[in-house]
């Protein structure tokens, strides 16, 4: 599998679509955590997708 890296200095420029909070890098599971919004908004081929559609709900 050739995946491209997330680059952890995107984070500085993103925020939450829903609650325009930070978001952390969960580096395991490939994914940008919005605690606020509690979801998880994967990283595919090192580019997050920022839609609340595709993310996931937190538990």
């Amino acid at each position: 599998m050739n995946e491209t890296p997330f680059d952890p200095k995107m984070l500085e420029a993103l925020v939450c679509p829903m609650t325009q909070g930070t978001l952390e890098y969960d580096v395991e599971n490939q994914e940008l955590i919005s605690r606020a919004g509690n979801m998880a908004f994967p990283i595919r081929n090192g580019i997050p997708v920022m839609l609340i559609d595709e993310a996931r709900k937190l538990d």
